[in-house]
């Protein structure tokens, strides 16, 4: 069967059925990731291998990569910048296309003037170690024009994991049966060999590699045999430095059938009493739907908030009746929230953000002044 005959949308039965599993439920470093997918999913590996190769040929799944968790391996924060108006979209062009240390890349409005409204370009920021964010961020801000950012890394990990296809049906109030456990982010030392072998992986797989064996030219890369390969991921699965095999689905512009994975996204944030962050961090990411759930300050900008969290969904009444379960789940327990407010995602733009020591020394040596 062609390319173009195989189902590409994400909501054909058996792609929804490969989704629910390659988007973000396989965990750490796998030597077989394509046959731990079909394992779980409970179809074919060749249709697996079938579905995905047309999937993102055709740019329904953006990208096939080994994630890492970087939040260890470089220094990161989400910004939120303020912007003069006629500067917004040339700064958001900017961070996607010529600053490989922005990741994720979004505007975001709020339906109400509230505590933070004015900051409308929001961004997140990796360096590798021992460099400085708030140095990255004072060149980005003369660069881009922007008045003012406001820096604010993760003190602690609640959810991250993003399976939309999995949640587009999901129970309001869905929640495990334990509160999430707080991880933490302090940064991971590497070695030479180790750095080398993790920067291999992390690359996107091209559409040869989604096959059987995808990590037989990332050994050959990396200068190691395949056996030395997969030890040393190993390794590096202990320090806690990788995160799940992924399938990344073009999720807010529409396939070329009009179709789109999802179409809002709302950034929580809660105000907690100091002290409180990692219960009711972990209270607020037991709830299945929260693609990410994390302990940021958000400083007297936005109201001295300090647990934030993501929700997509095609529905943003729906988005808020998870708001209102999560709120009520809460109330339910005595949790104290002195304030929550919502900011809504906008234009969109995710790439992997660059954590590598020599692109950050040239790309300083450009841009720095």
């Amino acid at each position: 069967m062609s390319t173009q005959q195989v189902p590409i949308e994400h909501d054909d039965p058996i792609n929804a059925q490969i989704l629910t599993v390659s988007e973000d439920l396989v965990a750490g470093f796998q030597e077989n990731p394509f046959h731990v997918i079909a394992e779980k999913s409970g179809v074919e590996l060749d249709t697996v291998l079938e579905r995905i190769r047309a999937m993102l040929d055709e740019g329904v799944i953006r990208r096939v990569r080994q994630t890492l968790l970087a939040t260890k391996l470089a220094h990161g924060a989400l910004v939120a910048w303020r912007m003069p108006a006629n500067k917004l979209d040339s700064a958001f062009e900017f961070m996607f296309k010529e600053d490989p240390f922005s990741g994720h890349v979004v505007t975001r409005s709020t339906d109400r003037e509230i505590s933070g409204s004015e900051y409308k370009l929001w961004t997140t920021l990796k360096v590798p170690q021992g460099e400085s964010l708030e140095e990255h961020g004072n060149v980005l801000k003369r660069l881009v024009g922007a008045e003012e950012f406001i820096l604010m890394p993760a003190k602690g990990i609640f959810a991250l994991g993003v399976g939309h296809v999995r949640r587009k049906t999901m129970e309001i109030g869905s929640k495990s049966d334990q509160p999430a456990v707080m991880n933490t982010t302090a940064t991971v030392e590497l070695n030479e060999e180790e750095w080398r072998v993790l920067l291999a992986m992390k690359a996107e797989l091209t559409l040869d590699e989604v096959c059987p064996e995808p990590w037989n030219a990332r050994a050959e890369e990396a200068g190691v045999s395949l056996e030395r390969f997969f030890e040393v991921a190993r390794e590096l699965n202990a320090k806690s430095v990788i995160g799940r095999f992924s399938t990344f689905l073009e999720h807010v512009k529409p396939s070329d059938t009009g179709k789109r994975v999802t179409r809002f996204n709302g950034l929580f944030h809660w105000k907690v009493p100091k002290g409180e962050e990692p219960r009711l961090g972990g209270e607020v990411g037991r709830h299945h739907i929260m693609t990410h759930c994390y302990w940021r300050e958000g400083g007297p900008q936005f109201g001295n908030v300090n647990i934030m969290g993501v929700v997509h969904g095609t529905d943003k009444d729906r988005i808020m009746e998870h708001k209102a379960a999560i709120d009520a789940h809460l109330a339910s327990i005595g949790a104290p929230v002195e304030y929550t407010n919502v900011f809504w995602g906008g234009r969109s733009e995710i790439k992997p953000s660059e954590i590598s020591p020599g692109v950050y020394k040239e790309w300083h040596a450009k841009h720095g002044s």
